[in-house]
């Protein structure tokens, strides 16, 4: 029994950076968000799911390093539709308070998802943009893909997203799968000893 338990926790750690691991493609309904270790700000809040009407939110706070060296930042979206066509990207005007800029906008009805990228502008002027060439990804709560509409406000055929204001099914906090999975493995364990 005791040889197993090492195979036991490989499986589970294994099982546990699954969900990471998937989450960091662009598979719909996945938001993509950015690796942290390798972008000059971290994300202090941003709404997910993004809901048609209603303010989605973008919070990131610049390194310590990149506000030292006088790095600024510009935050751009762009929001695509069900029906396929995606807005021309859009500049947001941000509120900058110490390194940290937060922007808004309201998604129009029946969008997809909100696409946002952060272009850094570096002391010597030179600019990059994280994502290059791509975008990070928030997904709408109704969303078209593959003949069918998914999120928590798909209904059937269609989408059935409350007002903004209006009380919604909300979204309850998940735990990873890998958790749900250690808390189970340990228990069955635990009861055989």
């Amino acid at each position: 029994m005791r040889q197993s338990l090492p195979v036991l926790l490989s499986l589970l750690f294994l099982a546990s950076i699954l969900p990471t691991s998937l989450a960091a493609g662009s598979e719909d309904g996945q938001d993509i968000n950015p690796d942290e270790s390798e972008v000059p700000f971290s994300v202090v809040e941003r709404t997910s799911p993004s809901q048609d009407g209603a303010s989605w939110s973008l919070t990131v706070q610049l390194d310590e390093e990149a506000q030292a060296n006088g790095t600024t930042i510009a935050i751009t979206t762009q929001i695509c539709l069900n029906s396929g066509v995606c807005n021309p990207p859009e500049i947001m005007d941000s509120t900058v308070e110490e390194g940290t800029y937060s922007a808004s906008i309201s998604p129009p009805e029946d969008h997809s998802y909100v696409n946002w990228r952060v272009k850094a502008t570096y002391e010597d002027d030179s600019t990059e943009n994280f994502p290059q060439g791509d975008w990070y990804k928030t997904w709408s709560t109704c969303y078209y893909s593959d003949g069918t509409y998914s999120g928590i406000h798909a209904d059937g055929d269609g989408c059935d997203v409350p007002a903004a204001g209006d009380e919604g099914e909300g979204l309850l906090p998940t735990i990873g799968i890998g958790i749900v999975m250690a808390v189970l493995v340990c228990a069955a364990y635990v009861r055989r000893q």
